[in-house]
């Protein structure tokens, strides 16, 4: 009798779950998907949009071991992912079986489950079903919508702007909520105003208050706007005061803080983005290393439940045990009935729970030890966060204290002491702005009526300050309101987005591209709908509607295509011309043409004179430091000094520095040296020999050719030659080096005296 043949994703998930499974069974992995559609155009049939899959290259050897543990199979258990994508990936090798007519004579199942252990593995086993078209279905209609934004747009954005770039759909809209958040921060004007603060001091303990009426009048943001304003407030309230501050009003309140729910997965990725400094891939990549399952001792064990959720419901099974740990460790922060959270999202079930620990008992500092220290960091977070959501609020006791400073002018101070720390013993709040938030500082007691020394009237200057870049966490947020992307997309749309070199990172913050600047204004004005935010949102909408059952995918794929079209031919017949626009910089002083800055097809350049000129134009690319927006005329005439004469190399030959479509290079004769990292229009002709001698070395000793027990041809400085690290042999004269298999490479191996001297050298991978 055959075994029962368990399918997930990944090895590390298999080597978990086999653990829980008895000898009937055997787990192998599928590594993560193994068929996509077919690269090329046609892989959409617009017609009755039908999908033509191929396997991807890579899987074939992991599609083989499935094959031959199927064929040894009574029952097949697909357990991949517990989501629309997880689903579609089941139905792949499921169509692979089938295809393979392996389908016939066995069950074949879908099992899902939202957390590696024992009892979730069983519940899964005796709760087997068919798989979900619905959920297929709307993977494909989003796999196909990718597939015909990026597959049409792309093509568009070659031959308008620059070879190479690429757009997509959901990618689009976030490059246009960070292009748009730097085109309010390049419009800002900055306005003045003065904040004027007194001094004072009771019992030793000094405090500050901040002026909110003055003659009466209150006090708004801009009431004083210069110097010379806060010096006459500063003189009327000295000379009224006459050195003394009287409690005017004291009002005190008590104000609770409600803890927040356990994490979904935007909230995780924003919150380990501020505390931990994690980006939204690394994140999810350590997520789903907990998730899948780490040896603790005694075995693998998964830590956490599923990563990818969009809510925030709780097992009642895991709430009752938080609940214990909590009466056991935080007694009075215990409430008397379990907190309740509402999930927002249209699309999570019940079934799906929010991230949370698998045992309450297993702390973060138990299990430390068998953790690393990134995993440790997370596993942490999600603990206290999901401990502290059954906790009670936190108390605060407030109190905010009027002061007048004689007839007609009113100082405040507030304060705060937390009464009862509730869920704050567990968890601190973070802020959009990654810091934590402070709470007020303490103040002394007051009596009103009671007269206190006046030390000091502090008058400060401050500038308003523009909108601030996003941060991961905050644009995960954004991205989240606006109804942008999914819990499965937010990482890959912001790892796309700095892979493609739209935006940067600099200071944790997004900053756009010259590229994608012009990626976006491309995409705006010709393809506006579909960056929209609202549309976008409604498009995911639609998605989530297909999973439900509630819309049929084919239809919504007809609707799209039919303008989505339209608007490619449309934006087909516009000439490049009309859409690189240049930014005039100012005139040469040599030739007086003007010289201006734009997009070409190999990047962004400089231009002296016009198109139209009697004498051609002349070009050259921008330095990676500057951008179409900041260079200045000084900066982009520097550029045309290129190509710059260094000297001669010991031949003679000439050696120039200049900057190409691939970045800095030094020429020697007919030879073009890269010098990446290198600024041509400061290298010396000595570093320059150190580049061009550092590349003729590496060219000399490149790898040819290199087999799985490490033998490698290389190409050395007196000709080919053969390496097992002990031993080198020389590739025989008239033996082409590439045809060398590796039985010959043994042979000559094994003729070859030992090596002397210091070992291989190691390949570079």
């Amino acid at each position: 009798m055959g075994k029962n043949l368990v399918i997930v994703e990944s090895p590390a998930k298999a080597k978990t779950i086999n653990k829980y499974l008895g000898n009937d069974y055997d787990v192998v992995a599928s590594y993560g998907h193994v068929r996509d559609l077919v690269p090329k155009e046609g892989a959409v049939d617009t017609e009755n949009f039908d999908m033509k899959y191929e396997t991807i290259k890579n899987s074939k050897k992991h599609i083989d071991a499935i094959i031959k543990a199927a064929k040894n199979s009574d029952a097949i258990l697909l357990a991949t992912d517990p989501d629309r994508e997880g689903e579609a990936i089941s139905w792949h090798i499921y169509t692979l079986l089938k295809d393979k007519k392996l389908t016939r004579d066995k069950k074949i199942k879908r099992i899902v489950f939202h957390e590696i252990t024992k009892s979730a593995i069983q519940k899964a086993l005796s709760q087997p079903r068919d798989l979900l078209d619905e959920l297929i279905n709307a993977q494909q209609a989003r796999r196909a919508l990718d597939y015909l934004v990026g597959f049409n747009i792309s093509p568009l954005l070659w031959k308008k702007i620059k070879r190479g770039l690429s757009a997509g759909r959901v990618q689009s809209p976030a490059l246009r909520l960070i292009v748009e958040r730097e085109n309010e921060i390049e419009a800002f004007k900055p306005r003045e105003y003065w904040s004027v603060d007194a001094l004072g001091e009771k019992a030793g303990k000094a405090f500050t208050s901040k002026l909110i009426r003055f003659n009466n009048e209150k006090v708004t943001q801009f009431y004083i706007e210069n110097a010379e304003r806060a010096e006459d407030v500063t003189r009327q309230i000295k000379n009224d005061a006459d050195g003394h501050l009287t409690v005017a009003s004291i009002t005190k309140k008590e104000r609770k803080r409600r803890p927040y729910p356990p994490f979904i997965t935007s909230t995780l990725q924003q919150d380990a983005s501020r505390k931990l400094g994690f980006s939204a891939q690394k994140t999810m990549r350590i997520a789903q290393q907990l998730y899948e399952g780490v040896d603790i001792g005694g075995g693998e064990v998964g830590l956490i439940t599923y990563m990818r959720t969009d809510s925030v419901n709780m097992a009642g099974e895991a709430v009752s045990e938080i609940r214990d740990y909590i009466a056991g460790h935080f007694s009075t922060a215990l409430p008397a009935k379990a907190n309740f959270y509402a999930t927002k999202s249209k699309n999570a079930q019940e079934a799906h729970e929010a991230i949370r620990p698998t045992s309450a008992q297993r702390t973060p500092e138990a299990i430390k030890k068998a953790l690393n220290t990134d995993q440790y960091k997370l596993y942490k977070l999600i603990w206290n966060r999901a401990i502290a959501s059954q906790m009670t609020p936190a108390v605060m006791d407030t109190v905010t204290v009027d002061f007048s400073a004689g007839d007609g002018h009113l100082f405040r101070a507030t304060g705060a002491t937390i009464k009862d720390p509730g869920f704050l013993a567990v968890y601190h709040i973070g802020t959009d702005e990654d810091s934590e938030q402070d709470d007020e500082k303490m103040l002394p007691p007051f009596e009103k009526g009671e007269r206190l020394p006046l030390n000091e009237i502090k008058t400060e200057q401050h500038f308003t300050k523009p909108p601030p870049r996003y941060t991961e966490a905050s644009l995960i947020k954004t991205l989240e309101e606006y109804g942008i992307g999914r819990p499965s997309t937010y990482a890959s749309i912001i790892s796309t987005l700095l892979q493609r070199e739209y935006v940067t990172l600099e200071s944790r913050r997004f900053k756009p591209t010259d590229m994608g600047k012009i990626v976006n204004k491309f995409l705006t004005r010709f393809f506006d709908t579909y960056v929209d935010y609202a549309f976008t949102a409604q498009m995911e909408d639609k998605l989530d509607a297909i999973a439900r059952g509630e819309e049929e995918w084919k239809p919504l794929m007809k609707s799209f295509w039919s303008r989505f079209k339209h608007t490619v031919d449309e934006t087909e017949k516009v000439p490049r011309s009309e859409i690189n626009e240049s930014r005039v910089l100012g005139t040469d002083p040599k030739s007086g043409k003007p010289v201006s800055v734009r997009m070409g097809r190999y990047g962004a350049m400089a231009q002296i004179g016009e198109a139209d000129d009697e004498e051609k134009p002349r070009f050259a690319s921008l330095r990676p430091d500057q951008t179409l927006d900041g260079i200045t005329l000084e900066e982009a005439l520097k550029l045309f000094e290129l190509p710059r004469e260094l000297g001669t190399d010991k031949d003679g030959n000439v050696i120039t520095a200049n900057v190409g479509r691939y970045g800095p290079y030094v020429r020697v004769g007919n030879n073009f040296v890269s010098i990446k990292g290198e600024d041509p229009h400061t290298i010396t002709l000595e570093r320059a020999l150190e580049r061009i001698a550092e590349n003729e070395e590496q060219k000399n000793n490149r790898i040819i050719r290199e087999f799985d027990d490490g033998v490698q041809i290389l190409r050395g400085p007196y000709g080919p030659y053969i390496t097992n690290g002990k031993k080198n042999a020389r590739v025989p004269k008239g033996t082409e080096p590439d045809s060398i298999d590796h039985a010959l490479a043994l042979e000559l191996l094994e003729k070859a005296p030992e090596k002397k001297g210091r070992g291989r050298r190691k390949s570079k991978k």
